[in-house]
């Protein structure tokens, strides 16, 4: 496989070293390749699992045209840009977290059991930034724009969909059901969102400052809520706090009940698995939907 990744480079101009070629297979939507042309320079290229990740790919893309103006931090600037293969220069900065495929979970290069202020300061000020992108602006760049009535609807759409395809647990749909006809708990806004802010999209310095995001084929502007979930899920709601506290000092929007929303959002977290494993098929996909799901 690492052959073959080479050759579509080389096929694109990009010519790399292969001895320098490292080889990632933990990524759902793409198997990511490592290596450095003769300059010295490295590079990240990127090759679609399936063909529906290639329209997402091209998506992306303008994507990154928006955020590249906007954000504080350095997003990948595509110089390659194929149905087979996307590829970048490396952006600088080393992933908050990596997915080890033998343990099947995260190893971190940072301390989780406590968080440094640098870390979830420079998170806040992201994600705030991220936030406030206007939405006229995003919509130009065709991104998928919702208002707060249309999340709530879409959303009840999407349990339906994964309660009649695969099922849900009946304490647990109870739950969904009780949160989304609770005006309480929702923004009155939204919000363009990475939606996907797990620690390999994650980059940070040594001072562990946030420098970097990449991934963006989540984006769209929707629920600002969702993009506190991974961090609620793997860090605790005490560091949820912190960090809802350092988004509202950088200029996020809060509203009264977003921490508890969030907790629910985090409930509601099988969904998302639920629809990969209908996209992908594998069983492997199910079996991980379904413990999500209460089954």
């Amino acid at each position: 496989m690492t052959v073959d990744i080479l050759k579509l480079a080389s096929k694109n101009g990009l010519n790399l070293i292969e001895e320098t070629a490292v080889l990632n297979e933990s990524g759902m939507d793409f198997q990511v390749l490592f290596a450095e042309d003769e300059s010295g320079v490295s590079w990240v290229l990127r090759k679609p699992r399936r063909p529906d990740v290639i329209q997402r790919g091209a998506y992306e893309g303008n994507i990154l045209k928006l955020v590249q103006k906007q954000l504080p931090v350095s997003v990948p600037e595509w110089k390659i840009n194929t149905p087979e293969l996307i590829a970048y220069p490396t952006v600088p900065g080393i992933q908050t977290g990596s997915i080890d495929m033998n343990i099947r979970n995260y190893v971190f290069n940072i301390n989780t059991e406590n968080l440094s202020k640098s870390f979830v300061q420079s998170l806040a000020g992201v994600m705030s930034a991220l936030h406030n992108i206007d939405h006229f602006e995003a919509a130009k760049s065709g991104v998928e724009v919702l208002s707060p009535d249309q999340v709530r609807q879409s959303l009840s759409e999407r349990m339906d969909k994964v309660k009649k395809e695969i099922g849900t647990a009946d304490d647990l749909w109870k739950r969904w059901q009780q949160w989304l006809s609770d005006d309480s708990y929702w923004p009155g806004h939204s919000s363009f969102i990475h939606g996907d802010l797990h620690p390999p999209h994650i980059l940070i310095d040594k001072e562990e400052k946030v420098c970097g995001i990449l991934d963006w084929t989540e984006a769209k502007v929707t629920d600002p809520g969702k993009d506190f979930v991974l961090f609620a899920t793997i860090f605790g709601e005490k560091e949820l706090g912190y960090l809802l506290g350092e988004y509202e000092k950088s200029g996020g929007k809060v509203w009264p009940k977003m921490r508890e929303h969030i907790i629910e959002c985090k409930a509601a977290y099988g969904i998302d698995i639920a629809e990969f494993a209908l996209i992908t098929g594998e069983d492997e996909h199910y079996i991980m939907a379904k413990q999500a799901l209460g089954l």
